[in-house]
């Protein structure tokens, strides 16, 4: 039972934080200290898909610091999440000494992952709206959900910058521009934690650091990263988010860098993030990762000695159930390996969370509430418009849209009616499956894991219509539906049904890509890599037997990364990248499709030709490979299929006008580039200007363009908007030959378009100053400003 003295510093609501910490922290334990930087599987807590106290009694003892997912490993629908949630936090309230509650943490890649929570399309298709302030509006759906729930920390966003798409995490990032990616990494942030922290959700964002630059593009592999690229790009969003968005809480990767695993590496962990940066937060780890410093990495003996040094590093939890932080850590302190100080500091950092999301003060949530916040239909309009501008029209040679009286259409492939195959890696009928399968396999991820065989799991696509449906309740029978193959199987049986549906149509759709999980099933996700970008299974065969026919043919693709061969994107007549759109893509895909919306996504990540040209990215330096003596490659082409940045729509925008507002700015100000640009078309329309700059000659070697700002901006058929970018001297800096963040004098080019490789000059200013002067502050973004032109008054007679 909780015994707590009266007067307890800890226990008054109006005292300081640190002194609540303080105190608590003085009354504990090393058992009930030890505790606090473990966790628990919430399934351990239940027996026959029921809370059970008995079990509670058992693991949660001395308490615990965090409980994982009770929404996203059960079977449990959203009112008996919440419930399950409160039966947890009483025992903790009122059984244990100290009466800690705990921090319940969720995944939260496409939404909060849970039965009956919104799903929302995966990371990669949300960058492609190029829209931050969406993001935020996603997250902060999200956070309602979960704190509807009884959830506290998210394990989101993915801020690896990734340069490689056979990495089958590409779908969970924001894509290869570290400005792009930290602009909807600290959106996220912001939405997810709210502007209160007892209202909101911790953020962590992951996986520090390089996991996307995994050799060969394989889970779990080494990142080769020199100093100066790793600070510059993949530092840089993890930088932003915690000095601009107060990000709360940082996952270590499960890969090494320069042969040190991230779970044990103090530079970066403590040095980098804490020192450095100001951090104030948690490092939690990655699932299982504190035992692969042994197991995988064999950088440690044992679990003892995995312990002490992902400690001494700077991770504070362990996830997802405690294992090396148990009798390995405390066998560590025995030892001297760790000291209790280092144990007080990462426990400090647990319960510093635990005081500022008011959890000791309302540890319980409204079960009645829960039902009118879950998936409710203002989140789900942010899904929709969230999946409409993530949609990116790559190719289109004048058949989309499809036209009212286009007759009958062909509706093709495996992914044209499937509801399952929308959703991303971190969705929960995805992980349904991931459980599903460490209990047939009876471990997961090279660990025990036991999940309970009375467990059920069931796949969680109700309510979500396929393209068929949507395409169906919009043009009836003239959709006329074959199968054609699936995903990954060889099989060629439907090939005949499809061939005779397209040739008997007007036009052809054929819905093709991955499917997306963490299971041997799918083809894209965690641990999902893949040595080829074309098509998996047998469905590049099904596109050259459907184009055969002389049917015009519109190729969507879901997919979690750039797919598809040369066959596909020279031959058909469209191609429509989807990403992977969730519960509402299916209806998106179809109103592109059909003009009821305007295409007006943007790729956040170069499109490959194949694998023989990666790593391909816009960012590349002067000698990277692109300008030498013959320039291509002897069979292929070196530029990308499409560039980052690229995507059609079917209102034409122009680039009108162009100016600087100076020719020389002072270091440590800031210079003004206006730009009007104009809709040509007959149909109003959105379109994304996007800013980068270069710097032709520096005392290092600096990339051919960076990106540096960019805009959303819409206008009706004829009509101009004028979009104005202040672009801080603080932005333009870089790490110099001794590995200062400085700004150096000089000229910088400013360039302006719609794509990476269709961009006009709008000019050249020089930074002028003394090369003395103290360091100028960095700078992670300037100010953007968007207003429509009136249009112009008619000259009098």
């Amino acid at each position: 039972m909780t015994t707590v003295e009266s007067g307890a510093i800890y226990t008054d609501r109006a005292a300081p934080v640190e002194e609540r910490v303080a105190d608590l922290l003085a009354r504990m334990t090393r058992e009930e200290k030890l505790a606090q930087l473990g966790s628990v599987w919430a399934f351990s807590l239940m027996d026959g898909g029921r809370y059970s106290e008995e079990r509670a009694q058992t693991v949660l003892r001395h308490g615990l610091g965090h409980v994982t997912r009770v929404a996203g490993a059960t079977n449990l629908k959203a009112v008996q999440v919440a419930r399950a949630a409160n039966a947890i936090q009483r025992f903790l309230v009122t059984r244990t000494r100290l009466g800690i509650p705990a921090i319940v943490h969720e995944e939260v890649c496409s939404g909060l992952m849970a039965r009956e929570a919104t799903i929302f399309p995966q990371a990669i298709g949300v960058a492609s709206t190029w829209e931050p302030e969406l993001n935020r509006r996603l997250a902060d759906a999200v956070r309602a959900q979960m704190r509807a729930m009884g959830s506290h920390q998210g394990l989101s966003p993915v801020l690896d910058v990734v340069r490689d798409p056979r990495w089958g995490r590409t779908e969970e990032t924001y894509g290869e521009d570290p400005y792009l990616v930290a602009r909807m990494g600290v959106a996220f942030v912001r939405g997810l934690q709210g502007d209160c922290p007892a209202e909101g959700v911790i953020a962590t964002a992951k996986h520090f650091v390089g996991y996307g630059a995994s050799e060969g593009g394989l889970n779990w592999a080494p990142a080769h990263l020199p100093p100066r690229l790793l600070r510059e790009v993949y530092l840089y969003p993890f930088e932003a988010a915690v000095r601009e968005a107060g990000l709360q809480s940082v996952m270590a990767g499960y890969h090494e860098l320069d042969g040190i695993p991230c779970h044990a590496n103090r530079e970066l962990l403590t040095e980098v993030l804490r020192g450095e940066w100001g951090f104030t937060g948690t490092v939690v780890s990655d699932y299982f990762a504190v035992d692969d410093l042994h197991s995988y990495h064999r950088f440690a003996e044992d679990k003892r000695q995995a312990a002490a040094a992902a400690l001494t590093a700077g991770t504070d939890v362990e996830l997802p159930a405690t294992d090396a932080y148990a009798d390995a850590l405390a066998r560590a302190l025995d030892a001297g390996e760790v000291g209790e100080g280092e144990v007080d500091e990462a426990v400090a950092r647990v319960l510093r969370h635990k005081f500022e999301l008011g959890l000791f003060e309302n540890p319980y949530v409204d079960e009645t509430a829960v039902a009118v916040t879950v998936n409710a239909e203002r989140h789900r309009e942010v899904a929709l418009e969230t999946a409409r501008r993530s949609l990116v029209l790559l190719k289109n040679e004048g058949i989309l849209p499809l036209r009212p009286a286009a007759g009958t259409v062909a509706l093709i492939g495996p992914n044209a009616d499937s509801a399952r195959h929308l959703l991303g890696d971190y969705s929960f009928a995805a992980h349904v499956e991931s459980l599903l399968e460490a209990r047939e396999r009876k471990g997961l991820l090279g660990q025990t894991m036991t999940v309970p065989d009375d467990l059920e799991m069931e796949e969680s696509t109700d309510g979500v219509p396929t393209v068929r449906d949507e395409l169906t309740a919009r043009l009836g029978d003239r959709v006329r539906y074959a199968h054609g193959c699936d995903v990954i199987d060889a099989s060629r049986d439907g090939f005949g049904e499809a061939v005779a549906a397209a040739a008997a149509a007007d036009v052809a759709v054929l819905v093709l890509g991955d499917r997306s999980g963490l299971t041997t099933r799918a083809t894209t996700g965690e641990s999902r890599d893949r040595s080829s970008l074309e098509l998996p299974g047998v469905q590049e065969d099904l596109v050259r037997a459907v184009v055969a026919t002389g049917t015009p043919v519109v190729a969507v693709l879901v997919a979690g990364r750039p797919v598809g061969g040369d066959f596909l994107h020279e031959e058909c007549a469209a191609v429509l990248m989807a990403w992977l759109p969730g519960q509402t893509g299916a209806r998106a895909i179809a109103e592109v499709l059909l003009g009821e919306v305007n295409p007006s996504g943007k790729l956040p990540i170069s499109y490959p030709r194949s694998v023989g040209q990666i790593p391909v990215f816009y960012g590349h330096k002067v000698s990277g490979g692109r300008s030498h003596w013959h320039g291509d490659y002897v069979d292929s082409p070196v530029s990308p299929r499409y560039p980052f940045g690229h995507g059609l729509g079917y209102a034409p925008f122009v680039v009108e006008n162009v100016t600087l507002d100076r020719a020389e700015v002072a270091a440590g100000d800031s210079v003004t580039v206006e730009v009007t640009v104009a809709n040509t078309g007959d149909r109003a329309g959105e379109e994304v200007v996007q800013l980068y700059i270069r710097d032709p000659q520096a005392s290092v070697t600096r990339p051919v363009l960076e990106l540096k700002s960019f805009a959303r901006v819409s206008a009706g058929p004829g009509r101009r908007t004028a979009v104005r970018f202040r672009l801080p001297t603080g932005q333009l800096g870089f790490y110099n030959r001794n590995m200062d963040y400085a700004l150096e004098t000089g000229h910088i080019e400013v360039h302006v378009g719609f794509s990476s490789d269709a961009l006009t000059l709008a000019g050249t200013f020089a930074i002028t100053g003394d090369a003395g002067r103290p360091e100028v502050r960095k700078a992670y973004t300037g100010t953007v400003s968007v207003v429509e032109v009136p249009p112009a008054t008619a000259r009098p007679r």
